[in-house]
């Protein structure tokens, strides 16, 4: 069986190392854009920063271990159309058949509608940051620039990634926010001591601000908004993402979700033959039981193992995601996974979110430090719906959502946690884990 992969990004590679796995006879074959299979685009802040200092060392598996395991690659072999008719694509040199198709073409920066950005590129100093070469357009203008100073516009994730990786380097950073909070994905109570994190390590912070123009003078980039101009020597934007779906839908496949590819849970497009999966492709979401679009490197792994698992006849399954995220910010780390009050009450559900702050572990052990837990449940049901956590980046945050997310994922209920027989040590946690200290607050405001 031929199966052909355009991309060699997360759901790729992991479409590809699946189908050979489930089945070894199966001719793979992936044509990537670029020069860089299997690279963690995730990875790219903190190479900037220096913490990373081999970008080599971004890569997953080298492109001899994908060899090995029986993937071809085709690199630098861009795919211009599908022709689901024949079975073929084509690309700039050649036309290749398939009997299976996977889709994973990913997604491209989302540009905001700012005076002048489409007249100016990384030469200029203004950058995007979704791709390897991004990245080393990037590391060349700053040093080119001799840079100093940098505006950010958009405190998202990678935003916030990048406000403490040019900070690290010596730059001072300016974040622009249209929205009135940074990292707009956990509520406002959090987001605030996160903001101010931010300004106590020298960033400077301006939400409810918006990006209006960008211009180049002598050297130097002006950057005006609703709220003030900034003087910079670089700019980055980093407003989002959408999804890259130009080949699908030339070719006839149904989009869904803000654009998206969309798919079923075997990870299978509308056309016959061909599957789609990663960040190109809307998200099956648990609570929801309905499609979102959820770009997130974590789930575009599991769905190209899905589709791989699936062209080669297994019974694969896409299971949904929860959109649990996790992300360092200097000294603190902000997660959350589920629902928050506002989505959970458009689904129909009846939300309530209390807020605790507990200790990471006992605080007669010396180092212990503050999380502050917001729990979301179903007062009608008592189910979790969804957990939000802000605390030291040695206070296992990371852990203490994915233990929520867990719990979400198998219709867990609020009181439930509580039984949870969890890990303690003083060291490290408490009788009472911080995670069980926040749902016994939720169920003592909820029984009020």
């Amino acid at each position: 069986m031929r199966l052909l992969i355009i991309g060699g990004s997360d759901a790729g590679i992991s479409a590809g190392l699946a189908a050979r796995k489930y089945d070894p006879t199966t001719d793979v074959t992936l044509l990537v854009a670029d020069a860089y299979p299997n690279y963690s685009i995730c990875g790219i802040p903190y190479h900037l920063s220096g913490d990373v200092p081999d970008w080599h060392r971004l890569a997953h598996r080298s492109r001899a271990d994908l060899e090995n395991a029986g993937l071809n690659l085709l690199l630098d072999h861009r795919v211009t159309a599908i022709d689901p008719q024949a079975h073929a694509v084509t690309t700039g040199t050649a036309t290749l058949g398939y009997d299976k198709l996977i889709i994973g073409t990913g997604a491209l920066p989302a540009i905001p509608p700012i005076n002048g950005l489409d007249q100016l590129g990384w030469t200029d100093g203004v950058h995007v940051l979704h791709s390897m070469g991004d990245m080393f357009d990037v590391q060349n203008s700053l040093h080119q620039r001799q840079a100093r100073t940098a505006v950010i516009i958009g405190a998202g994730y990678i935003g916030l990634e990048m406000a403490e990786s040019l900070t690290t380097r010596g730059l001072h950073v300016t974040m622009l926010e249209q929205l009135d909070q940074v990292m707009p994905t956990i509520d406002p109570e959090l987001a605030a001591h996160l903001e101010h994190h931010l300004t106590a390590r020298g960033v400077t912070v301006h939400t409810g601000t918006k990006a209006q123009a960008v211009q180049a003078n002598d050297g130097h980039l002006t950057v005006d908004t609703d709220n003030g101009t900034h003087q910079t020597d670089v700019v980055l934007v980093v407003t989002g993402v959408r999804p890259d779906t130009t080949l699908a839908a030339t070719a006839g496949a149904e989009l869904g979700i803000r654009g998206a590819i969309a798919v079923d849970r075997h990870m299978r497009t509308s056309l016959p033959d061909i599957y789609a999966a990663g960040d190109c492709v809307h998200t099956y979401h648990r609570l929801l039981d309905q499609h979102v679009y959820l770009p997130l490197g974590s789930t575009a792994h599991k769905q190209g193992r899905v589709a791989g698992r699936h062209a080669c006849g297994a019974a694969a399954a896409f299971a949904g995601s929860l959109g649990t995220q996790a992300v360092k910010v200097f000294d603190l780390v902000a997660a959350g996974t589920g629902l928050r009050d506002t989505t959970a009450r458009e689904a129909g559900y009846d939300p309530f979110t209390v807020e605790t702050v507990a200790d990471d572990h006992k605080a007669y052990y010396p180092g212990a430090t503050e999380i502050r837990i917001r729990i979301t449940g179903d007062r009608a049901t008592g189910r979790l719906l969804g957990a939000q956590l802000l605390g030291h980046h040695g206070a296992e945050i990371a852990k203490r959502v994915d233990t929520y997310a867990t719990a979400i994922s198998y219709r867990a209920t609020v009181a439930d946690i509580d039984n949870l027989d969890l890990s303690y040590t003083p060291p490290l946690g408490s009788p009472w884990d911080a995670t069980q200290i926040a749902t016994t607050a939720w169920r003592r405001h909820v029984d009020r």
